[in-house]
């Protein structure tokens, strides 16, 4: 398997501009199923990074607890079901919450193209239009291996994943890894230490859950796009997060204000 490092230029290539002639449907519409109870927090972050990244409108088919957190900081997300191009679901959930995977279950159930995050992994089926997005722990896990076999040999175990489930791979860590069951492989070191905090994930979610809502219709025709689409996800989080940095601490809601100069500055390279 030759593995591709991700490039500012490939980035690029990934980036769809609104016209004139977009409105809001158009331009995507991402459904959530995540967050919990004992997570709300998880909910926001995933909105917060999704609606920086760039997108048409947000469903929130989470907790009716965790709803009402999410709209008290974003009241243009829209609680009614009606129609998505895109589910993000798992983060903040458990799974061993019957309730929590219900709705993830529903949602995946559609076959749209899902990003399947945290406590879903392990326990949802996924499809060929999925971005599973594990770190190690959590690909050890559905793996049925223990953590080191994934850390000794990250790339191959992001493989083996892929082409068991059928799905594209984002084996998350210091360097990520992004695999689909083709072989196509990326690699992405940008990101500083400093990232490795909770709730990191829930945004890297929610930037790839947007980037794919967008581009529903091309997934559909190409299993490949896919993993492309996940690797800009990964490229765009990484860099807000080196910017939010700047070599020391920061904040996710630091690195939410970096997304969108990120995003224009991959429009202007394009």
């Amino acid at each position: 398997m030759r593995i591709e490092p991700f490039t500012p230029a490939l980035a690029a290539r990934e980036m769809r501009v609104p016209t004139t002639s977009d409105d809001k449907y158009s331009r995507g519409v991402l459904g959530f199923a995540t967050g919990s109870r004992s997570y709300p927090g998880a909910a926001v972050l995933g909105v917060s990074a999704a609606l920086s990244t760039g997108i048409g409108m947000i469903r929130f088919a989470g907790d009716e607890s965790v709803a009402d957190v999410v709209i008290s900081r974003h009241p243009e997300v829209v609680t009614e079901p009606g129609r998505v191009s895109a589910w993000v679901v798992g983060s903040g959930m458990v799974s061993s919450d019957d309730e929590s995977m219900m709705l993830a279950r529903a949602a995946l159930s559609e076959g749209l193209p899902s990003v399947v995050d945290a406590g879903a992994i392990a326990v949802l089926p996924v499809h060929h239009r999925t971005v599973a997005t594990p770190h190690a722990g959590e690909l050890a896990v559905a793996l049925g291996v223990e953590r080191s076999v994934v850390t000794d040999d990250p790339a191959a175990m992001a493989l083996r994943a892929a082409i068991h489930w059928d799905a594209t791979v984002v084996l998350k860590g210091s360097t990520t890894y992004v695999v689909n069951p083709l072989g196509d492989a990326y690699s992405i070191k940008i990101a500083p230490s400093w990232l490795a905090m909770a709730g990191a994930g829930d945004t890297l979610a929610g930037i790839i859950g947007a980037l794919i809502a967008t581009r529903a219709d091309e997934i559909a025709e190409s299993g490949r796009a896919l993993a492309r689409i996940a690797a800009t996800g990964v490229f765009v989080h990484s860099v807000a997060a080196a910017r939010a940095s700047g070599g020391g601490p920061f904040t996710l809601d630091q690195l939410v204000q970096r997304i969108p100069a990120v995003i224009r500055d991959l429009v202007n390279l394009a």
